[in-house]
């Protein structure tokens, strides 16, 4: 019965993704119809050329609006699904990307990439990967030197880490160029799917796809290491080895995501609560759910992004506006129910 439900719901959002994507692509400031979109679709699989007054509209489409939509799902798959993975690992329900200062660590590292003389888009990524990982690093080597109540101490440690590279970041935007270094390293901050070209995709979508395949082969892991250290070893599984091998595959996963698309705040947090009252607590059934949730999401910010006000609205606000609203409930919601 559990799996059958679970299926509906996979199926059902596969459908509403579908059904936003095709939304998303149509809106925007030059507007593309359903049948505008089947006849750019229909032509560029069959070869034919098109119309003189679809010429701007088919750019529009596959070159702006079609690789954006891909890289807001897979950042939202990545980023949520990277936020499960922690709150397992870490069996805290407050754990993310952000509060562990993983974000804020690979936003330092992006943006030192940006103003160091010989960057580069792989320098970016490398130092920000790097960075982030050190900072995950930082929070639980902070936490096992207190080791007083390890779950509390994890997120005041990374609420130190958090501040660090916070700190950190501020000093390179005050030593930064501020007519040329400074704006990129605010766009970073911000978080914004407004620059992504197809390149982009193509380098995030390889990580983001592999990374959530070896989540879900490992989801029967993943439960294993939710109940402690001690559970798995008397189940015969090696926790320090997977902990860390899918802590460094999660943080790549949101370095990724931060040096493409800057910092977005709240999906890796508030997603896998989603997932998990559709679900329930076993990751081989909540990954999926929240892989799919975490593209819907952050297709629907991104598209208000686009369409709420004449000017762009960086991302990060939306989803900061409205996931913090979002967990607010659920903390109502399920509270007296031992969640926090």
């Amino acid at each position: 019965m559990g799996s059958f439900k679970t299926k509906g719901a996979i199926l059902l959002l596969i459908f509403l993704l579908l059904l936003l994507f095709m939304a998303s692509v149509s809106m925007g400031r030059v507007f593309i119809s359903g049948s505008e979109l089947f006849t750019l679709a229909a032509n560029f699989f069959s070869g034919n050329e098109i119309t003189q007054d679809l010429v701007s509209k088919e750019l529009v489409f596959w070159w702006i609006r079609f690789p954006r939509c891909v890289m807001a799902v897979l950042v939202g798959s990545g980023l949520a699904v990277s936020g499960a993975v922690y709150q397992a690992l870490f069996r805290n329900p407050l754990v993310s990307p952000d509060i562990l200062g993983v974000s804020a660590g690979c936003t330092f590292g992006a943006a030192l990439g940006l103003i160091l003389p010989f960057d580069s888009f792989s320098l970016v990524h490398v130092l920000s990967f790097g960075f982030g990982l050190l900072a995950v690093s930082l929070s639980v080597g902070l936490a096992k030197i207190i080791a007083i109540k390890p779950v509390i101490v994890l997120v005041l440690a990374g609420m130190v880490v958090l501040s660090f590279f916070n700190a950190m970041l501020m000093v390179l935007k005050y030593f930064s160029d501020p007519y040329e270094e400074l704006p990129s390293i605010i766009f970073w901050v911000m978080g914004s799917l407004s620059r992504v070209t197809w390149d982009n995709v193509l380098v995030m979508a390889p990580f983001t796809l592999v990374g959530l395949a070896i989540f879900i082969i490992l989801g029967f892991r993943l439960n294993i290491l939710s109940l402690g250290d001690i559970q798995a070893r008397s189940l015969g599984m090696n926790p320090v080895f997977f902990r860390r091998m899918l802590i460094v595959a999660s943080s790549f996963m949101v370095a990724i995501s931060v040096a493409t698309c800057g910092q977005i705040a709240w999906i890796g947090l508030i997603i896998p609560h989603m997932a998990r009252a559709v679900t329930g607590p076993e990751h081989e059934k909540m990954i999926p759910i929240t892989a799919l949730l975490g593209g819907i999401f952050l297709l629907a910010a991104d598209s208000a992004a686009r369409t709420v006000s004449t000017a762009e609205i960086p991302v990060g606000i939306i989803t900061a506006l409205t996931g913090a609203p979002i967990f607010g409930y659920l903390m109502i919601k399920n509270r007296g129910t031992g969640w926090l």
